[in-house]
């Protein structure tokens, strides 16, 4: 078994241990692994070891890296911030974006998101801490984005995502993450979409934390693939 390979199983059992606890079933957890500024031959180490779904941060790293890699059976999560110029590539090489925090990123992507290819996944960034200067949308103004990008042709409005700033203690992390999840049931309710089922939050930190409070995906990219 690669290193990779191993670190895979170790970051499983963590969730499995952690939804476990949570009173969960550990399927209903996935995982992306943060494939940012590791090479392609990393990727396939972990495909080689089960691993499908995949996130980046860096949009033209993450192009080359999807074109080097297009033997495989990959699913590719844009979770990084998306400049207006970045916004086509995206549209056209990813299967999933989580960092949707504007009207117009949205509307964008949509527009140049092409005919062949299925709607883009997409989850809208959410500034759960409050910070005026932070990425994501504020809370008070995610439902009236989200029914907004619900009526776009070419996406599907699947979740919810988070980058909290860290805090100090299992309880406080969990505290914080529940902020998410209640708007997350908020927008759920109000919006009785099928398809409306991803809270991604929760990373190699606090992983166990995001999953108590309801994350339905965590983005793990340290512990899979060592620092950077």
């Amino acid at each position: 078994m690669t290193r990779i390979a191993e670190n895979l199983q170790t970051v499983r059992d963590r969730i499995q241990r952690a939804c476990e606890a949570a009173g969960r079933e550990a399927d209903s957890v996935r995982l992306l692994a943060v494939s940012k500024t590791f090479d392609a031959d990393a990727v396939r180490e972990a495909h080689a070891a089960g691993q499908l779904a995949f996130g980046e941060n860096y949009i033209q790293e993450a192009v080359d890296k999807i074109a080097a890699l297009r033997d495989l059976p990959l699913q590719w999560h844009c979770i990084g911030p998306i400049q207006s110029n970045k916004t086509r590539l995206v549209a056209e090489h990813f299967d999933w974006v989580h960092s949707v925090d504007r009207l117009k990123t949205a509307q964008r992507l949509s527009e140049q998101r092409p005919a062949h290819l299925p709607p883009l996944q997409v989850c809208l960034q959410v500034n759960t801490d409050g910070g005026p200067t932070k990425s994501g949308a504020q809370p008070g103004e995610v439902l009236a984005l989200a029914k907004a990008v619900a009526s776009m042709p070419r996406l599907v409005l699947r979740g919810l995502m988070t980058i909290p700033d860290p805090v100090q203690g299992f309880e406080a992390e969990v505290a914080l993450h529940r902020r998410a999840t209640g708007l997350f049931e908020t927008v759920r309710l109000e919006l009785a979409l099928p398809q409306f089922d991803t809270l991604s939050m929760g990373m190699t930190a606090d992983l166990e934390a995001a999953i108590a409070a309801g994350s339905t995906l965590v983005r793990v990219g340290t512990a899979i693939f060592g620092k950077r």
